[in-house]
């Protein structure tokens, strides 16, 4: 009997390629809260209040990224890269977000004027220009974090199950 097409089989293969990969998915308020760590620096960052080389903006920068890594790692997760891929795009948004929100504030009332060949477009123009181009780079910093972070994870994780296979080497009983 052919148990590879029976659904309750025990033999059936995983879905999705997945054969060998153990651990849950991130659920989407997981990529949220995750996301949501790193907004703080932002906050702070475009009302002025943190020098951007200070110890206190290294610290608010690095370490929310380095707690995705930590959580992907510990919770081994099925694809920590898209885990956290999904979660720096949730952090792309709220950086997009909180960029506009906070615009007015950040560059201290003054109109953004681009130069060049764009210095006499419509005043329209130049906010469009301007917000549309911070919201792009936002999205692409969070889509980037969360990618170098997901490669991370991922490498981190293949490390610590290949350790976890391979026998002690060197131990006599």
């Amino acid at each position: 009997m052919d148990t590879s097409q029976n659904p309750a089989s025990p033999h059936r293969p995983p879905p999705d390629g997945l054969a060998g990969r153990t651990g849950p998915s991130l659920p989407w308020y997981g990529a949220v809260a995750l996301a949501l760590l790193a907004v703080p620096r932002v906050v702070l960052h475009d009302l002025h209040l943190i020098a951007p080389g200070s110890v206190l903006n290294a610290v608010l920068a690095v370490v929310p990224p380095l707690v995705w890594v930590v959580v992907a790692v510990v919770m081994r997760l099925r694809r920590p890269f898209l885990a956290l891929l999904a979660v720096g795009a949730v952090y792309g948004v709220l950086l997009a977000v909180l960029h506009l929100v906070l615009w007015d504030l950040n560059v201290a009332g003054a109109d953004v004027r681009l130069g060049g060949n764009f210095e006499d477009l419509p005043p329209a123009a130049h906010v469009l220009i301007t917000r549309g181009a911070a919201t792009v780079s936002s999205l692409f910093t969070g889509v980037a974090v969360g990618a170098v972070t997901g490669l991370a994870a991922g490498c981190l994780r293949s490390l610590l199950t290949r350790s976890d296979r391979e026998p002690v080497r060197g131990r006599s009983r």
